[in-house]
């Protein structure tokens, strides 16, 4: 068990070092010069090179590339990110103060996408139209080939400019929370629907069911008792991905709705390319992602006897 925390430990580490590294040299591959983008672009002319190089120093642009890569890695790695380069503000405070927006979207994103997905694979397992269930089972898919963006603009039209039941953009208020929500909860749901959809296939025909439904229990029973706990299991191994998928999802959609969050924010720092300001959105998205994955590693073991028993053997 030793072995296998520190395996998983390691991992975590390994990711959070390629997506800084990536980052870095992702940004210094765009054409834009950072020291250009911090000043208003019809006042650049006007700015004299040594003003221009005042600010470099300042920031250390003015360094050798592997420099800037080994100073920024070993402050990163005591939890420094530095100040942003367009207001000057902490990188730790400007993310800290729109992240608990963007978790309360992800959350009634998640909450909304669990719930879809239950119902579709709970709905396809028990209906006994067979057309109706190949058209269930074609939902999650479906969901996840559409664009987020294409969800958004039409509920956007339709939802709000068309039957007005809710605000168009904003961020205070409930009623602004629940279209950004739905709309980033139907393409997370697919995943979830489709795999335990197959999951509740392939259990249903397991000989613990066939012996209840020979002992008198109905299906809808046997389903929801016994089923449908054996059946979700398997779906904590895409509590990471669809982690993933809520922070991708949510750059777009607060864009779509004009939310003020860790999307929004990821947004304007790289069209203005703020080093400090990216690599820190994206360490801290790469953290959560590792600490949830990390997570459910753990729990899975004490959930399923069968790989714990696994790992005790070596």
């Amino acid at each position: 068990m030793r072995r296998y925390l520190l395996g998983k430990l390691g991992q975590a580490v390994f990711v959070i070092w390629a997506a800084y590294t990536f980052t870095f040299v992702l940004l210094y591959v765009l054409p834009a010069n950072p020291v250009d983008l911090m000043f208003d672009p019809t006042q650049l002319d006007t700015i004299s090179a040594a003003d221009k190089q005042a600010v470099a120093q300042h920031y250390g642009f003015d360094k050798p590339l592997y420099l800037q890569y080994l100073t920024r890695l070993l402050a990163a790695a005591h939890g420094d990110f530095g100040t942003s380069t367009q207001n000057g503000e902490p990188v730790w405070s400007a993310i800290a103060a729109v992240v608990p927006r963007t978790i309360a979207l992800a959350s009634a994103a998640l909450l909304i996408a669990v719930l879809i997905a239950f119902a579709v694979a709970l709905a396809a397992s028990l209906t006994g139209s067979r057309w109706l269930a190949n058209l269930l089972a074609s939902l999650p898919p479906a969901a996840v080939s559409v664009p987020v963006f294409l969800i958004g603009l039409v509920a956007l039209q339709l939802f709000s400019f068309q039957l007005a039941w809710f605000p168009p953009f904003g961020t205070a208020g409930l009623r602004t929370l629940i279209l950004p929500a739905l709309t980033l909860a139907i393409p997370v749901s697919g995943p979830i629907a489709q795999l335990l959809a197959k999951n509740l296939a392939r259990e249903l025909h397991a000989p613990y069911v066939t012996t209840s439904i020979a002992k008198g229990a109905t299906r809808p029973w046997v389903l929801v008792r016994d089923v449908l706990k054996n059946a979700s299991l398997p779906a904590l191994t895409i509590a990471g991905v669809t982690l993933g998928n809520l922070l991708a999802g949510a750059v777009i959609v607060e864009t779509i709705y004009s939310r003020s969050g860790l999307g929004r924010l990821t947004e304007t720092a790289v069209r203005t390319q703020d080093v400090p300001l990216v690599q820190g959105v994206v360490i801290f998205a790469a953290l959560v992602f590792v600490l949830v994955n990390l997570a459910v590693d753990l729990v899975y073991p004490l959930v399923d006897p069968r790989l714990r028993a696994r790992i005790l053997a070596g």
